[in-house]
């Protein structure tokens, strides 16, 4: 029984062995790396298009805290033109 166990167990680790080595294998090969590199760049445009989303929610909360600001300071409302004179815009 002990005999059979350790050669369960050499055989499975061979076989876990051999996986590894063909996806280290597949990996090197140029189609491999194209993909390793295709994903990194997808990866790397999704990161940009979040920090260019926040950037702009950050721009735009704090163009509000600043038109507030100049409204309570100054009493006129950015943003909204004053009417001319001759009544046209």
């Amino acid at each position: 029984m002990s005999r059979l166990f350790w050669f369960g167990l050499g055989a499975a680790a061979g076989l876990f062995a051999a996986k590894k080595a063909a996806e280290v294998t597949r990996q090197a090969t140029p189609a491999g790396i194209g993909a390793n590199v295709g994903e990194g760049l997808r990866e790397l445009a999704g990161a940009i298009g979040s920090f260019g989303a926040e950037v702009r929610v950050g721009m735009a909360e704090r163009e509000q805290e600043l038109q507030e600001t100049v409204e309570r300071q100054t009493g006129f409302t950015p943003g909204r033109r004053a009417p001319r004179a001759n009544g046209k815009h």
